[in-house]
């Protein structure tokens, strides 16, 4: 999917406008179609995702009230106007100018940033027609209620949030439905469809495997509407419905399919994923976070005796962990990956998860607060793993370090957050932009 941007120009155009329209033509013509061009201040065509300066001249000082009106159209408005895909010096005068008028354009500074606009403007227009499918029955009423029931996004607000803000549609299924679908695949499809996959696996008994493959093989004979593009289960809290937990098959739609995921169906989580993934394209997953500072409040839920002590400052330091190890991730983003039996006493004895590693190095922490229009963001740094043994529920944990852990308790929005490899704050600070999304950075 492209993104579709109109040109817009001003009265006193002259040939540089059609010549940098070329030139835009070659350069993004990959990422956006370029429409017709129309006078500013006309009406905006129907069905665009932004308006483009390809020139920007000082009958803006007069025009004001036209390039307003395509702001409360709510279109983002973008100048590039050189020869190199990005804004010229002299366009800060006049951005200068609109912005005391409070109007803002967004003016990329190399032909990268524009390539990354218009992904992000094409993520936009694809959520608007996209569904995110979460199988669920009672949510909250399952293993360990006074935990499940804090969560808000299974309310009707939460889907309703979403579906105001991005346009994508929750739909609902059950989970119990689908376990028994799951359970009722035959063997010989299950070890047929293994043979097509390569993963490494440990202590992983035939049935283990079988029942991982079974979900898999449940969920993509499911998959019958190709506006579905995001999954999740409630997978912990209603347990006791299947023989296995969905991790691998996550794996598998994702590698096969491009499908993101959520565990636990956390839609918010679920949402923030796939529109920091498809706009950016960086490897991203979710994991729980045990800051140091909570001490034993961390450390119980997790069954370990203490937070590491060999750590410089710890107030500043973080335990990252779910469901037993590092986190869900697929094999693709790893430094190491391996599948394992189960941790947690609340899945099947025959259930499996992920003992996975990111490279140690820069991440970028994110997530979208609970009206979808705030999203805390702030770098840090993975410093390595711990392991605990085998009476803990975190046999291989991360290390990471944050700018300020007194800050970060306070600004954090969920346990639940998004990890993506480098640093990325800035390129979501694009995404913020596009989507009118503000930046609570820590």
């Amino acid at each position: 999917m492209k993104a579709k941007l109109v040109p817009v120009f001003f009265p006193s155009k002259d040939e540089q406008f059609q010549k940098q329209i070329d030139y835009l033509k070659k350069k993004l013509g990959e990422y956006a179609e370029i429409l017709s061009p129309v006078p500013l201040g006309a009406d905006m065509p129907a069905d665009v995702d932004a308006a483009l300066f390809p020139q920007i001249l000082g009958d803006a000082y007069t025009m004001a009230d036209e390039i307003q009106k395509i702001a409360d159209a709510d279109l983002p408005m973008l100048v590039i106007t050189s020869a190199y895909g990005t804004f010229s010096m002299w366009d800060w005068e006049i951005n200068n100018f609109l912005r005391s008028k409070g109007m803002n354009l967004i003016m990329p500074h190399n032909l990268e940033t524009s390539i990354k606009l218009c992904k992000i403007l094409a993520t936009k227009r694809d959520m608007k027609s996209t569904k995110f499918r979460v199988y669920q029955d009672n949510p909250g009423e399952g293993m360990q209620p006074w935990i499940f029931k804090c969560f808000y996004w299974w309310t009707d607000e939460c889907t309703d949030q979403i579906k105001r803000k991005f346009g994508v549609e929750i739909e609902k299924k059950s989970f119990k439905t689908l376990a028994d679908q799951a359970k009722a695949v035959t063997d010989s499809d299950a070890v047929t469809e293994w043979k097509k996959w390569d993963f490494p696996m440990e202590g992983m008994g035939d049935t283990a495997v079988n029942n991982a493959v079974k979900m898999f093989l449940a969920l993509e004979r499911d998959l019958d509407d190709d506006a579905v593009k995001g999954m999740g289960i409630n997978c912990l809290n209603e347990s006791a419905f299947s023989n296995t937990t969905p991790c691998l098959a996550w794996n598998m739609l994702y590698e096969k399919y491009d499908m993101m995921w959520a565990c636990e169906a956390d839609t918010v989580t679920l949402t923030t994923k796939y529109l920091l993934h498809k706009s950016l394209g960086m490897p991203i997953m979710m994991t729980n976070i045990y800051p140091f500072l909570m001490d034993k409040a961390a450390t119980a839920h997790e069954k370990i005796p203490g937070l590491p002590e060999f750590v410089d400052k710890p107030e500043d330091h973080v335990l990252l962990a779910h469901c037993g190890y590092f986190g869900l991730v697929p094999r693709s983003f790893c430094s190491s990956w391996k599948c394992k039996p189960p941790v947690l006493e609340i899945v099947d004895k025959d259930a499996h998860m992920f003992d996975a590693r990111y490279p140690e190095g820069p991440l970028t922490l994110a997530k979208l607060d609970a009206t979808m229009e705030k999203m805390f963001v702030t770098e840090g740094e993975l410093e390595g793993y711990i392991q605990y043994d085998d009476s803990s529920d975190c046999r291989n944990g991360g290390i990471l370090r944050v700018k300020d852990g007194y800050k970060f308790l306070d600004k954090v929005y969920s346990h639940h957050l998004l990890f993506m490899t480098g640093k990325q704050q800035r390129d979501i600070g694009l995404v913020g932009k596009i989507f009118d999304i503000g930046m609570d950075v820590l």
